[in-house]
């Protein structure tokens, strides 16, 4: 919504709302309605007072202390690219939070905010408005009371929005302010994709139900409008929603479980027929390219799935147990932004050791860790910053998971004999001035003499991943003993005050929201060298390495307890104990 003349967006920083002293305009979606005019239809539409003066929109916030007269002014270029309003421009930019936005419009236009990060939407309203209006118009009901429906928007909405939902509702409208994020995600989370499997189950076995598991007619499962069909993009869709990293489709006896990975910890969000399993994982080996007669056999392949609107690329893995073939989808978002490495966690000393270290003109630097711990993010924050038009930046991955244009990138194919051992010789070839090889498991790629180690080798990144705890339900507690003795013997500062999350609708009731990296940087300095040449224990090294200032993950991730970004149970759930 834009609030103010179009034509004075210009000049006054994209006002949203603009004040001539007696009338405020609001415009949105073609309706228009002007303060102190009587309209033409009684819809007790909740008018804004006007503001004491003629500020823009922009200088409210820098006089209100929220942001600053110079993030103002680089807003208004970007607003001038992008089209969006300023108070978004200035979010995204990350000069003020959405929180303090929604604030300043609450006081500013005179409405009560929600906090839907505790409020649960009611479960009978939320069926009053279809999921296309309140996506479109980011509009969520939130509660029915006697003084009518609670809706929950970003922004003042229009006239012609509070005819649609009166309409559609048969009830009064009355509106609230939250930040969008928290409206998109109780959005995300009320009207979720896999509501109406237990319908879709229905039809499968009308259809399904009386043929034995293994009679399973592979062509019929191909139809756009199969059950299966469907379930499988639900699934898909919810667990983009959720920001799952990988669902997991896992047969037994009775039942087929259906998981999502979110934030590192699986999560159980479907229980389906067990006569399902073999044609959710062959229309999910179709969409592939994978064999669907092959079942004994572990097999790997990858789609491209639309998913609201966007494009994501999932890679797909299957395997035989003994109750069938289990299925793992890992989910590659490639809308989602790549960090940068200030953005990843490592303390200042770090990230300017590694900044330097990874900017060097020979020599090689090691990022290393279990599946899942974020290397491919780490090595792709380092990529864009040593990316520039001077150098041949080339990797060798598989897959591909974010397209850098400036970079020439190459995905494995083996079954053209393109392996890492082959395309890193091919990359050899290629005038190359930095190289990111994205594994090195085989003894082509990673065989190499102690001596050839210590001197091409700049130093190794060791991470891991650990969950943050939710902000929107952090709180106070004590920890055990147990915890409390781990603490202490992993070298953690005099602490009496521990946070975690209580719980709530944001991060699922688990007290965590998101997660970062925790990072063990080892330099190659000579007394490091002479050992690897003179082929030293692993305790060895990391003695001297500690003793020459090298700090562990154990003492990092700690160190994130003391910050209160992360707890004593997490530590210990994600980081090895050394």
């Amino acid at each position: 919504m834009k609030l103010g003349r179009k034509d004075k967006d210009q000049h006054t920083g994209g006002s949203d709302v603009d004040h001539d002293g007696s009338t405020l305009t609001m415009e949105r979606g073609g309706a228009t309605a002007v303060a102190g005019d009587e309209p033409e239809q009684v819809l007790q539409v909740e008018t804004p007072r006007p503001a004491p003066n003629s500020e823009p929109f922009g200088s409210l916030l820098v006089r209100r202390g929220l942001v600053s007269e110079d993030d103002v002014a680089q807003a208004l270029v970007v607003q001038n690219e992008t089209g969006k309003r300023i108070g978004e421009t200035l979010v995204a930019m990350g000069a003020m939070n959405e929180r303090e936005l929604t604030l300043f419009l609450a006081d500013l236009l005179h409405m009560p905010v929600v906090d839907l990060r505790r409020d649960n939407p009611q479960p009978d309203v939320i069926k009053l408005i279809p999921e296309e209006i309140v996506r479109e118009h980011m509009a969520m009901p939130v509660q029915l009371d006697v003084d009518g429906l609670m809706v929950a928007v970003p922004d003042q909405p229009s006239v012609g929005i509070r005819a649609l939902l009166t309409q559609s509702t048969d009830h009064p409208v009355r509106f609230v302010l939250a930040p969008s994020s928290d409206i998109q995600w109780a959005i995300d989370s009320s009207y979720r994709a896999i509501g109406g499997v237990d319908q879709l189950v229905e039809a499968f076995k009308a259809v399904e139900g009386t043929r034995r598991k293994d009679e399973t007619n592979e062509a019929e499962v191909v139809a756009d409008d199969a059950p299966i069909v469907q379930v499988v993009t639900r699934i898909l869709t919810q667990a983009k929603r959720d920001r799952a990293s990988d669902v997991h489709i896992e047969p037994s006896q009775d039942v087929v479980r259906v998981r999502f990975r979110i934030d590192g910890a699986l999560k159980e969000v479907l229980m389906l027929p067990s006569a399902m399993g073999i044609g959710l994982v062959s229309r999910i080996k179709i969409m592939a390219g994978m064999n669907i007669v092959e079942r004994r056999r572990p097999q790997d392949g990858q789609l491209t799935a639309l998913i609201d609107g966007k494009d994501t690329d999932v890679r797909v893995a299957t395997a035989a147990t003994i109750w069938g073939e289990k299925c793992v989808m890992r989910i590659l978002d490639k809308n989602r932004s790549v960090l940068r490495l200030h953005d990843l966690g490592m303390p200042t000393d770090t990230h300017e050791t590694f900044s330097g270290l990874v900017k060097a003109p020979f020599g090689m630097v090691i990022c290393a860790g279990p599946t899942g711990s974020g290397k491919t993010t780490t090595l792709y924050a380092t990529l864009t910053q040593v990316a520039d038009p001077t150098k041949n930046v080339m990797t060798i991955e598989d897959p591909v998971e974010y397209v850098f244009p400036s970079i020439n990138q190459i995905q494995t194919n083996e079954q053209a004999g393109l392996t890492f051992a082959t395309g890193l010789k091919s990359i050899l070839r290629q005038d190359p001035d930095v190289i990111l090889v994205g594994e090195i498991r085989d003894v082509e790629t990673m065989g190499i003499e102690s001596f050839l180690i210590a001197s091409s080798v700049l130093a190794i990144v060791g991470q891991r991943l650990v969950r943050r705890v939710c902000p929107s339900c952090k709180a106070r507690y004590t920890p055990t003993q147990e915890e409390m003795t781990f603490y202490e013997e992993s070298g953690g500062p005099p602490k009496t005050e521990f946070y975690q999350g209580t719980g709530c609708n944001f991060c699922g009731h688990t007290g965590y929201q998101d997660r970062i990296g925790v990072y063990e940087l080892l330099r190659m300095t000579p007394e490091i060298k002479r050992l690897i040449v003179g082929w030293a224990t692993q305790d060895e090294l990391r003695r001297l390495a500690q003793k020459q200032g090298m700090r562990t993950l154990r003492e990092e991730a700690i160190g994130l307890v003391a910050e209160d970004t992360t707890t004593i149970a997490e530590v210990i759930r994600s980081i090895y104990s050394l």
